[in-house]
């Protein structure tokens, strides 16, 4: 590919995310209002996770629901321990936003935007695997369910 096309593609990733971070953190924040003044709660109408119903192990997204639950509530340290991702995922992605809307919002003056790496999804990608790994290790080996309670 040519060096030049390269900060091109990014830049087109970037824009990609941004909006799409955007319309993400509009959707989260309202049901997260929504959620407080009522206390309505989405995984009573979502159907359980069929790998667990069927194997009885964890999926790799597991924990989830409970982990945006406990984020919603400020309990980052049970998030965390439901599902390392969604710290992971408010961390980078919130970020992300909030400093290319500062150097958007600069036009380039304040040049502190974070940079589109495929490194990033490659950590996300491993948070997950590590995640499945731990949960259905300890169920299986130690016989403790971290998910329990």
């Amino acid at each position: 590919m040519n060096v030049q096309k390269e900060p091109q593609k990014h830049r087109a990733v970037e824009n990609g995310f941004y909006i799409a971070g955007i319309c993400l953190a509009a959707v989260i924040f309202l049901y997260f209002l929504f959620y407080r003044i009522t206390g309505f709660r989405l995984e009573k109408y979502l159907a359980p996770c069929m790998f667990h119903e069927v194997t009885g192990y964890y999926c790799p997204g597991c924990g989830i629901t409970r982990a945006i639950y406990a984020f919603f509530e400020g309990k980052l340290l049970q998030s965390f321990l439901y599902h390392p991702f969604v710290l992971y995922a408010a961390v980078v992605g919130g970020w992300f936003l909030v400093s290319q809307t500062i150097e958007r919002l600069s036009k380039g003056k304040i040049a502190i935007a974070m940079r589109y790496r495929d490194g990033y999804l490659w950590l996300a990608l491993a948070v997950l695997i590590l995640n499945f790994l731990v949960k259905n290790i300890a169920l299986l080996v130690f016989h403790t369910d971290l998910l329990a309670g």
